[in-house]
């Protein structure tokens, strides 16, 4: 369990990332097969330069070779691997070069569309660079002339991984190690709008060429009704509309239909890509003026920017036969199609607490 956050406010603290945790286990259990040396802490570099150093729980010889772990620590940031124990077997092989191996908690790719290739090990490619880069140097150091393989593993791996997108992606068995430039940096949501990129990437790759971008769990719920899509098809955009949006001027779709809750679906239609609370608001003036776009007299519209939330003025309209949800859908899907490549086909759909359609624009087939 995390400490208590503090009274007085601090700057958030930066961590590591599976990826920097995987080369400095393994580098540590390469230091001792070929140099003997057991280490309660190892040196590492990351990819822009910078050396850190990280604390190891264990470094010990096994049968065949050694292993070396630690504990991952994501400084501030709410990710799922903190405090998880992350550890490296490695044994030296005849042939040079590195062989990854996914150990136990660690995912293996099962659907075409990722970086890597089917039966691959979820290591990404930087996390790969950075441990034959580290284990590469000290093999020359050592006058080694073999190889080595890596087994990464992670400590209740397979139960984590079923709190991220993983399963849904075709990474099965566990999590993936992850990282470009070594540091997670509290709150920046990278590794999330990272996992929606991967996420059309494999509906893609898989042939769905129909998508459904939700904000959460009522939201896919509602796809799933009314389309009948399945989960591979069905992209976790949490906030980030912004990300797909983007993301399809690259892999563009044949068609794109947005679900969200009726006050997120405001927001986009005021032309916000992050429809957090942090970064975007309800404009209930701006509710107002497109409720009287659509026939609300004075009344109503004082009514409306008056209102305690979002929900109560679409309640308001929608007593007296105002159109309020299908105008915001309008305006957000307007907003979208500014953003797409104009050969994707976008809807919208707006939805209540418990999953009910409050408004669409698009074309719904």
């Amino acid at each position: 369990m995390r400490d208590e956050t503090a009274e007085q406010p601090a700057p958030l603290r930066s961590g590591l990332t599976t990826g920097s945790c995987a080369t400095a286990t393994s580098l540590a259990a390469a230091q001792l097969l070929l140099a003997g040396e057991v280490s309660d802490a190892i040196d590492i570099t990351l990819p822009k330069g910078r050396q850190v150093q990280m604390r190891l729980e264990f470094c010990r010889l096994i049968e065949g070779g050694a292993e070396a772990g630690t504990i991952k620590d994501a400084g501030d940031d709410p990710d799922v691997t903190h405090g998880a124990l992350l550890y490296s077997q490695v044994r030296l092989t005849e042939a040079p070069g590195v062989r990854f191996v996914a150990g136990p908690g660690v995912g293996t790719v099962t659907r075409p569309g990722l970086v890597l290739g089917v039966g691959e090990p979820a290591i990404n490619p930087v996390p790969r660079r950075m441990m034959t880069e580290h284990l590469s140097r000290l093999a020359a150091e050592q006058g080694y002339a073999g190889g080595f393989e890596i087994t990464v593993c992670v400590d209740k791996g397979s139960e984590l991984a079923l709190k991220t997108m993983n399963p849904r992606l075709g990474i099965l068995g566990g999590l993936s190690i992850l990282g470009t430039s070594g540091i997670v940096r509290p709150f920046s949501c990278a590794a999330y709008i990272a996992s929606i990129h991967q996420g059309i990437d494999v509906a893609n790759t898989n042939g769905y060429r129909h998508i459904a971008a939700c904000t959460g769990n009522a939201s896919e719920d509602t796809m799933r009704r009314v389309y009948d899509l399945p989960d591979i098809a069905l992209i976790e955009m949490g906030d980030f509309v912004g990300a797909v949006l983007k993301h399809l001027r690259k892999v563009p779709v044949d068609k794109l239909s947005l679900c969200g809750g009726f006050g997120k679906i405001s927001k986009l239609a005021a032309g916000h890509m992050d429809l957090h609370s942090r970064h975007s608001s309800i404009n209930l003036d701006q509710l107002a003026q497109w409720a009287a776009d659509v026939g609300a007299d004075a009344g109503l519209q004082k009514q409306i920017r008056e209102a305690n939330t979002s929900q109560q003025a679409l309640a308001i309209a929608a007593a007296v036969g105002v159109a309020l949800g299908d105008a915001v859908c309008q305006h957000a899907l307007d907003f979208a199609r500014s953003v797409v490549p104009a050969q994707v086909q976008v809807e919208v759909f707006a939805i209540d607490r418990q999953g009910g359609i409050v408004g669409h624009a698009g074309a719904f087939q």
